[in-house]
């Protein structure tokens, strides 16, 4: 959030919100016992996704009960993305096309034959059988939803501002979740009550997998800061007009809630037919199962032991570099060697530098930013590690040491702006009191400048978003083309008809929530002055027709082209000099639409899991609603309370991400895309890199059809792109130390100790994240106002030239 180019790629290449993490409760009731999967399946399934040879399963329409006695009987399904993953999703489809013999065949089959899914990949993961009697939106839903929403949503708001932005995801909860449903099933009384006419237990039985989707769903459908809180945030600390709590809140539920009027009207074409297999959703399928299919666990130390053994060392390692010793946050190799050589400082820096020779021992550093490496394939860590060394430690260096742009006398790398002397830019100064860019101020002002690495991550952004539309269309195009003309021919598949059982959302509910949001979205952008409603209009026109297109593609590839900058540039043509209305506008176009995806993705997911509709709608409608609410009480607490909020001087909450985001506001609202990339700019030639992306993934597509056994089959350049769009505001050092700990845990422990890695790996990882995360809350609360004594471990920048100037010691460039 707030990188100059946000979600080119979705981290597809993560395994889900929700990360498979599985538990083990020896005791716990099984109530889905259908089509079981055991330990050895789902070792075999995660241990596939993070190896770089993809199965081909043998394509059919129906098959046999599925039954896996041994990880080698049957191949477990890959969910890699990459040109080879598309043969595991092909089918033969029951149409017009297929042979007499194939339906003669089809009707010579015996009676235990069993109806399922027309993708083997999907048969693999979700069962095909029900149990329409099983509860779900019990109130050990709404009590655990609505506990650990709090907790996501506080965490997440809390670290947003700080230097290292460590998030909490899906994984704490559908770990932390299973044994505290079965405690409570132990524990709460099964007395009914009855209530206007309405019968209710706290206690109905068992706890079960559908208790448990729902519990995860709730706490995850809008646990992360949402986008416009960015725009709260610098409309309160950069433009200083604040926008007001009761505004504030009804921006963020509208531009979050609009998202499901979207998701909702497009369930006919994303969710209901078997084509849109949205392949994230199939891990998420697998790990639920497991959960509350596994009996055997072998008499080994269980995964919620080993989550909380984690948990308890890293809640108490954190307090040593985070208070005791920051300096172990980042070991800058390069400034200690010469701490008085600007270009070992420029380097060998994390934050304005390029992080050469910078290591860590403290685990936020690691998975603040890009989550934890051990949620990464090893060969999509290779890809992004890739691309990260090509634009930093190789086009950086030489852009930025031959004085490209008069970028000598900046920092070199930094998402702040300058004036042509390389001194601050203040907006101020160019602006009117109603906070539009004045033309005959900015004149003698002068232009605004940045960083040679800030202008080209634009340039290699464009060529990302080119780059992924050509990608997908060569390796999936036929695949999407096929899928979709199926959707609308094939007949309901097994998991359709089983979901008959349940009422469906009216399509009026959704409509409603349109008009509702809609409305509000128009009154609060005239009455505050954020955007006229003309241009409300336009925004949502924008995920009106994308959402189900870019839907298609997410469900079939499992990746989701951005929208952002295409919303940039409409608002910063149609409204330039206007930097409010330019990131309201991108709220509203391009968040809308994300939102709606991954709401959607939700709903496959419980279409999966045979959840019914109406309670997967509650309890969406209600976390985001609480979220909210949370998110915007943190923030304001922060920003109300932290003194010199982001700034340098208020470090840890330094909001990394937020002075990207306004930076962004500066150059494609207040300045314009006009001014910023027109003719006479200096920034001109980074729009022809989006000619070269549409070009590039062509010689490498032909190179992986021509060769491919080679390594040519391990890039996947939309991955190794995509690193472009965090950078900035994400410390160069965290990338290179989040590639170390993927290449200690997914390439080294997963290959030669395997068993292990595929029993513990994820509850070590959430235990870690979990720790860290409450550790930080318990020592804002405790040390607020403490201070340690000024040494050399208390000092956690020691590269104090890297963020004051350029190499050419501020010698001024020609303008």
């Amino acid at each position: 959030m707030g990188s100059p180019v946000e979600h080119t790629v979705t981290r597809a290449y993560r395994l889900s919100m929700h990360d498979p993490i599985d538990n083990d409760i020896e005791e716990h009731p099984l109530r889905y016992r259908t089509n079981e999967i055991d330990e050895t399946e789902i070792s075999g399934i995660l241990s596939t996704h993070f190896n770089t040879a993809t199965e081909t399963p043998s394509p059919g329409v129906r098959s046999k009960k599925l039954s896996f006695p041994d990880s080698d009987a049957t191949p477990a399904p890959d969910y890699k993305i990459g040109p080879d993953a598309k043969e595991s999703m092909e089918l033969t489809p029951l149409s017009g096309d297929d042979s007499m013999d194939e339906k003669r065949g089809l009707k010579q089959q015996t009676d235990d034959v069993e109806e399922d899914s027309p993708y083997e990949v999907v048969r693999h993961s979700v069962s095909n059988k029900d149990d329409p009697s099983m509860y779900s939106l019990t109130f050990r839903v709404w009590l655990l939803g609505i506990v650990f929403t709090g907790v996501l949503s506080f965490v997440n708001q809390f670290f947003f501002y700080r230097q290292n932005q460590l998030s909490l995801g899906g994984s704490v909860v559908q770990l932390l979740a299973f044994p505290a449903g079965y405690v409570l099933s132990r524990i709460l009384p099964t007395r009914k009550f009855t209530t206007f006419g309405w019968a209710w237990t706290l206690n109905p039985g068992p706890f079960n997998i559908k208790e448990h989707v729902l519990i995860s769903i709730f706490a995850t459908a809008s646990s992360g800061s949402p986008y416009a809180i960015d725009v709260v945030t610098i409309k309160k600390i950069w433009y200083k007009s604040d926008l007001g709590f009761v505004a504030s809140l009804l921006f963020i539920l509208t531009s979050q809630i609009m998202g499901y009027s979207f998701a909702g009207l497009a369930r006919k074409f994303l969710v209901y037919p078997a084509a849109m297999i949205w392949p994230a959703s199939l891990i998420s399928v697998t790990l639920f199962r497991t959960f509350h299919e596994i009996q055997d666990f072998g008499g080994k130390m269980s995964r919620t032991k080993m989550f909380w053994i984690c948990f308890i060392g890293s809640f108490l390692w954190y307090f040593v570099p985070n208070f005791l010793i920051p300096a172990l946050s980042y070991i800058a190799l390069l400034c200690y060697m010469a701490p008085n050589n600007v270009i070992a400082n420029q380097l060998g820096d994390s934050y304005n530098g390029l992080g050469i020779l910078n290591f860590t021992l403290d685990w936020s550093t690691i998975s603040s930013n890009m989550g934890s490496p051990i949620a990464y394939p090893w060969a999509m860590a290779c890809n992004l590690f890739a691309g990260f060394v090509v634009v930093m430690w190789i086009i950086t260096p030489i852009g930025y040491y031959s004085n490209t742009w008069g970028t000598g006398n900046m920092p070199i790398y930094t998402a702040h702006l300058y004036r042509t002397n390389g001194s601050a830019y203040d907006i101020h100064e160019i602006m009117t009191t109603d906070q539009h860019l004045d033309e005959a101020k900015y004149a003698e002002y002068g232009p605004v400048r940045m960083s040679f690495q800030f202008a080209i991550s634009y340039g290699i952004g464009f060529a990302a978003i080119m780059t992924l539309l050509v990608y997908i269309g060569l390796h999936y195009g036929p695949e999407i083309y096929q899928q979709l003309r199926q959707s609308r021919s094939i007949n309901e598949d097994v998991h359709l008809k089983l979901m008959r059982h349940y009422e469906e959302v009216p399509h009026w509910w959704y409509v409603v929530l349109f008009v509702i949001t809609f409305a509000t979205s128009i009154a609060i952008c005239e009455i505050y002055h954020m955007m006229p409603w003309y241009w409300v209009i336009v925004a949502t026109i924008v995920p009106l027709v994308f959402t189900i297109p870019i839907g298609i593609i997410q469900a079939v590839s499992n990746q989701q082209p951005g929208l952002n900058v295409i919303t940039e540039f409409i608002i910063g043509y149609g409204m330039p000099g206007n930097p409010i209305a330019n990131v309201t506008f991108k709220v509203y176009g391009y968040i809308t639409m994300t939102q709606a995806l991954n709401l959607v993705s939700d709903l496959k997911l419980g279409h999966y899991m045979k959840i019914p509709p109406r309670n997967m709608f509650v309890v969406q409608l209600a976390g985001t609603i609480l979220a909210s609410f949370i998110e915007l009480g943190v923030a304001y607490w922060l920003m109300n309370t932290v003194a010199n909020i982001c700034t340098p001087e208020g470090y840890p909450f330094t909001c990394i991400s937020a002075n990207t985001f306004y930076s962004a506001s500066v150059l494609w609202g207040l300045i314009g895309p006009g001014k910023l990339f027109g003719t006479t700019s200096p920034y001109h030639p980074v729009l022809y890199l989006f000619f070269v992306g549409a070009v590039l993934p062509v010689p490498v597509w032909y190179m992986q059809r021509k060769y491919p056994n080679s390594f040519w089959r391990h890039i996947n350049l939309p991955v190794a792109i995509s690193i472009a769009g965090a950078m900035p505001p994400m410390p160069a050092a965290s990338i290179v130390n989040w590639f170390i700990a993927c290449f200690v845990f997914n390439y080294i422990i997963h290959k030669y100790r395997n068993t292990w890695w595929q029993r513990y790996a994820f509850s070590l990882s959430a235990g870690l994240d979990s720790g860290v995360a409450i550790s930080g809350i318990v020592q804002f609360g405790l040390f607020t106002k403490a201070k340690m004594p000024q040494w050399w471990g208390a000092d956690a920048d020691h590269c104090k030239l890297a963020p004051t100037g350029g190499f050419l010691n501020r010698v001024s460039p020609p303008a």
